[in-house]
């Protein structure tokens, strides 16, 4: 059974639209690998980066839910049990193996999850059946020669495809992909990354687009230049302001996303007990993933 709007605004911290939940959540970092070659980001494991894609070190399915174990028990205010890399969810079959855990040991937590979407058409069903209850899809652009300019490939059944077939294989799966989990009951956030040079002007087509397939809430999230957009630019405020405004003609727009790590565990924004659920000894350097 798929969980009200007003129980996700209540319970979820990044669908309460920056209202104040006192709700928490965790990240369970299961998923390193990924199927797709984003511009900017380079998934790696240390201590030190705040940002979407990095995690201390890389869970199994069993040692993610003792994690959840520690956490429910250290902060009762944890509400929600998410994975979001540091690479794929969808790529291996980790993190829905994780969530099949935590839907028998603890089904009252809201589960959440992240991917790019590549395969998100395909294992659907199994998105739905794993008991998600939310689903983040990064879609960066839905125009073929913007996203060519923004992911150079993808792994698509075993074969790598570049440029602009790799985009149009990517947007067609993405948003079938949306379409098939809202139909089984999964609330949809789309994510984009801001490129003032690239996706500017493309994210009110974007916004329309994601909307028409079922997503509910859009969260645009700056551009964090690195890897092969280290010579981009971050947007500045005016730019992430006027693609926000651009986006709220077709769908509720997310203002207050924190760009949490994939090991992220306490209440956004305020306490964070991570250093305290994962116990395993730490690894290093820089990142950004599709969080």
């Amino acid at each position: 059974m798929s969980i009200s709007p007003q129980e996700l605004r209540q319970r979820h911290p990044c669908f309460a639209l920056g209202e104040k939940t006192n709700s928490g959540r965790i990240h369970l970092p299961v998923s390193f690998g990924c199927n797709i070659g984003c511009n900017f980001c380079i998934r790696d494991l240390n201590e030190t980066e705040n940002r979407p894609g990095v995690a201390g070190d890389i869970l199994t399915p069993k040692e993610a839910l003792e994690a959840v174990g520690r956490a429910v028990e250290a902060m009762p205010q944890i509400q929600v049990a998410g994975v979001a890399g540091p690479g794929d969810t969808l790529a291996s079959p980790h993190a829905l193996e994780t969530f099949r855990l935590i839907k028998e040991r603890y089904p009252k937590l809201i589960k959440c999850m992240s991917t790019n979407g590549l395969m998100l058409s395909k294992l659907a069903d199994q998105v739905i059946e794993a008991g998600i209850d939310t689903l983040t899809v990064t879609v960066n652009a839905v125009d073929e020669e913007i996203l060519a300019q923004i992911n150079s490939f993808v792994i698509w059944e075993g074969k790598k495809y570049e440029g602009i077939q790799a985009a149009k294989i990517l947007i067609e799966n993405q948003l079938s992909g949306i379409e098939k989990v809202v139909k089984g009951g999964v609330t949809v956030k789309v994510n984009t990354v801001l490129i003032p040079q690239l996706n500017q002007e493309h994210i009110g087509k974007i916004a329309k687009t994601v909307a028409e397939r079922g997503a509910s809430i859009y969260n645009i999230i700056p551009l964090i230049p690195q890897h092969k957009l280290k010579n981009m630019r971050e947007p500045s405020c005016e730019e992430l302001y006027s693609a926000r405004a651009e986006a709220e003609k077709y769908i509720r727009v997310f203002r207050h996303c924190q760009r949490c790590r994939a090991d992220a565990a306490g209440i956004p924004g305020g306490r964070d007990i991570s250093k305290q659920i994962y116990l395993k000894e730490i690894r290093a350097e820089n990142t950004f993933s599709h969080g």
